[in-house]
């Protein structure tokens, strides 16, 4: 299976206004539930009204379109990491799922996808 690096550094945020998102940006993630409203976006693009913010993640996605029948794609790739100690933050898409990692455990988690068999670019 391939990932794609994505070169940006990311961040987790919790806003309460979704007004003041710029909704042209190239890249952002919006969840919405009765208790929090949460963006993962570049960090360039962060918003000033972020009630928190986690910074520096770096990003990778499964290229490609996910069937809906597909099973354990993320579950596979989560455990391998979790086996080397690196927590993840994953957002799915309609097409695929994007997984994030600290930019601290970056190198190390795709030393270790690219020990598992997984093919980066």
């Amino acid at each position: 299976m391939q990932l794609q690096i994505f070169k940006d550094r990311f961040c987790v945020c919790k806003i309460e206004d979704v007004n003041q998102l710029d909704i042209q940006s190239e890249f952002f993630f919006l969840a919405k539930t009765r208790n929090e409203t949460s963006l993962v976006c570049k960090y360039e693009d962060s918003p000033k009204n972020c009630v928190a913010i986690d910074k520096y993640w770096r990003c990778f996605c499964i290229v490609g379109i996910l069937d809906f029948s597909l099973v354990g794609i993320l579950a596979d790739i989560s455990a391998v990491l979790a086996k080397a100690g690196v927590p993840i933050f994953a957002v799915s898409t309609y097409n695929t799922d994007y997984i994030l990692v600290k930019e601290e455990n970056f190198d190390k988690a795709l030393i270790m996808l690219k020990e598992s068999g997984y093919d980066i670019t």
